[in-house]
C-alpha cells in the first residue's frame, strides 16, 4: 500500500490517506474540538511554535494542528498525485459606471 505523505512544514509529514477533514482554526466549534482533544490527549501539535492556521481531522480522532494553511495543504497533495491546483478566485470589485 503507497501512503500519500504531505510536508506539512518544519519537518513534519502527514499521511493523507488518514486525513478527514482540513479546517481554519478560526471558528468557535473548531476552536472547542481542539480543546477537547488537548484535554483527551489526542492533540498533535505540528506548528513548531508558530500560529496555528489549519487544523487537520484524522480517521483516528487524533488532531493535528498545522503551521501550513489548508489551501498550501491542498495544493501539495493535488500536485504530488498529479492533479492541477484549483485557487479560489479573488473577490470580483465593484465596477462604477
Amino acid at each position: 500500500m503507497d501512503a500519500d505523505l504531505v510536508h506539512i512544514g518544519f519537518g513534519n509529514v502527514l499521511v493523507m490517506d488518514k486525513v478527514v477533514a482540513i479546517a481554519s482554526p478560526g471558528s468557535a466549534p473548531i476552536k472547542r474540538a481542539v480543546q477537547d482533544a488537548k484535554a483527551n490527549g489526542k492533540l498533535i501539535d505540528m506548528t513548531s511554535g508558530r500560529r496555528t492556521k489549519a487544523v487537520i481531522f484524522t480517521e483516528s480522532n487524533h488532531i493535528v494542528l498545522a503551521a501550513l494553511a489548508p489551501e498550501t495543504i491542498t495544493g501539495r497533495v493535488q500536485v504530488m498525485r498529479g492533479g492541477t491546483v484549483i485557487k479560489p478566485e479573488p473577490a470580483a470589485e465593484k465596477v462604477r459606471k
